[in-house]
């Protein structure tokens, strides 16, 4: 018998189990991928309407918004690590343990959120010079983080929350959250920056008002669900325990994460840095870019976090060879599904385009940033499928961190300050440049991929 021959019967063979693991990822992902996009749309929706207050407003909010996008990466890398323990203990049934590993995220998120919403209260303009030198800019994020900041606080719970049951396969749960999140922010943002119902307009307060508002909502929604068993029997002991063995466990594959994921977070928002000292309408222009790309990838994210929940479900299981086979079919999918919507976006890039208010200089940048954008999602998507999801499944964080702090803090970062400050490249060159840093280290990621070093059950017996 050939070779080939060979390879077709056993492509055969595994066409059940194929199908199977389409069934699971698809179960996953669409609410997952609903969720994102929710997310995605807030933002959108956030910078079409401040577009109609005043491109100065939709810039500072933007610059604002980077503390958040900080926020959102120390969310990202606790979810990560809750994500990957929680998956492999729910693929060996210990709902005990993954309780108990929902205590210990939402404390670490909690600790975090916390310094940062009070840094955000207390001093915000301190935060916002960071950013730019403009002081129209500054006075506008100054009203903009007063106002949000305690938001900041009050979502830890409700990712943490949000991010257990995505991992034990509630994601449907998890979306109507979200969903009722989404839309309760998008109706107060237009009530109180346009002024509807006859109360006054409220501006960039407004957006923070809403979004303050629509967090105390999704967080009374999130602790009633705890309370009806959302996990498992609610357990105080077990939700603020030590646990001393999972505590370790955690601190092991949430400190890269975290770590990882920060360093990549700063690094991205330092990237706004550099724009935001060269020119308001590159400010306007890169956000919106960013929330359009953004939207365009979430669907790619949502295939990411819903493998990670099924190979973390069949390690934990101890199957080892099906977890090898699917996370190869996970890489492929991703691939050409983002291949079709960076296509997509090239498409559609000048309708979305007059979706918002900008002027004419911001246009001709945005134009170019869509056109960059269609190939920096490939990148991007697959990067973090294999960094945050393939690899995090199997408890392998320590690779990613390592990998991004060398390529984006020894390489991207650096080369971006050079263009911008010592070459004074113009302002499209220099966004070209910033958008490269997911492909520094493609080769890399893959070839580490290929070594299949990442396939490992980390569950232990008896923890609580």
């Amino acid at each position: 018998m050939s070779a080939l021959s060979v390879k077709y019967d056993n492509f055969k063979a595994g066409r059940p189990e194929r199908k199977d693991f389409y069934k699971q990822l698809v179960a996953l992902v669409i609410p997952i991928a609903i969720q994102n996009i929710l997310g995605a749309l807030v933002g959108s929706v956030d910078v079409l309407m401040l577009g109609y207050v005043g491109q100065d407003e939709l810039a500072a909010v933007s610059l604002a918004n980077q503390y958040m996008f900080i926020l959102w990466g120390v969310f990202f890398g606790i979810s990560s690590a809750a994500s990957l323990m929680n998956s492999q203990y729910w693929g060996k049934g210990d709902l005990r343990a993954i309780q108990a590993i929902f205590g210990i995220a939402m404390k670490i998120a909690v600790g975090v959120t916390a310094v940062v919403s009070l840094g955000c209260m207390i001093f915000p303009r301190q935060l916002m010079t960071l950013y730019t030198d403009n002081a129209t800019l500054i006075d506008i994020g100054v009203v903009y983080l007063r106002a949000v900041g305690m938001s900041y606080l009050i979502m830890s719970f409700g990712q943490a929350y949000m991010c257990t049951l995505r991992s034990i396969e509630k994601a449907k749960k998890s979306t109507v959250i979200s969903t009722i999140t989404v839309f309760l922010n998008v109706f107060l943002n237009a009530t109180f920056i346009f002024g509807l119902f006859g109360l006054p307009k409220l501006g960039v307060f407004g957006v923070a008002l809403a979004t303050l508002i629509s967090r105390v909502i999704e967080l009374v929604i999130c602790l009633a669900d705890y309370a009806r068993g959302g996990i498992d029997k609610p357990d105080m002991g077990l939700l603020f325990g030590s646990h001393k063995e999972l505590r370790s466990d955690f601190v092991k594959y949430a400190g890269p994460a975290l770590v990882n994921d920060l360093a990549w977070t700063l690094a991205f928002s330092t990237y706004s840095i550099i724009l935001g000292h060269l020119n308001s309408d590159i400010v306007a222009a890169s956000s919106v870019a960013t929330t359009l790309r953004d939207i365009f990838s979430t669907v790619c994210f949502g295939i990411s976090s819903g493998g990670t929940v099924i190979l973390g479900k069949e390690l934990g299981a101890n199957e080892l060879d099906k977890c090898k086979r699917d996370a190869s079919t996970l890489s492929w999918t991703t691939f050409f599904f983002t291949l079709f919507m960076g296509t997509l976006l090239i498409i559609v890039r000048h309708p979305l385009m007059n979706l918002f208010t900008l002027t004419d200089r911001a246009y001709e940048y945005l134009d170019l940033m869509m056109i960059i954008s269609s190939y920096y999602i490939i990148g991007q998507a697959m990067n973090t499928l294999m960094i945050a999801g393939i690899f995090r499944a199997g408890g392998n964080t320590k690779f990613g961190l390592w990998c991004d702090v060398i390529s984006m803090w020894c390489w991207a970062v650096p080369l971006g300050f050079f263009v911008a400050y010592v070459l004074k490249l113009p302002p499209m060159g220099i966004y070209f440049v910033l958008c490269l840093d997911e492909f520094w280290k493609m080769p890399v990621v893959f070839k580490y991929y290929k070594s299949y070093k990442w396939l490992n059950n980390i569950t232990r017996d008896d923890v609580v």
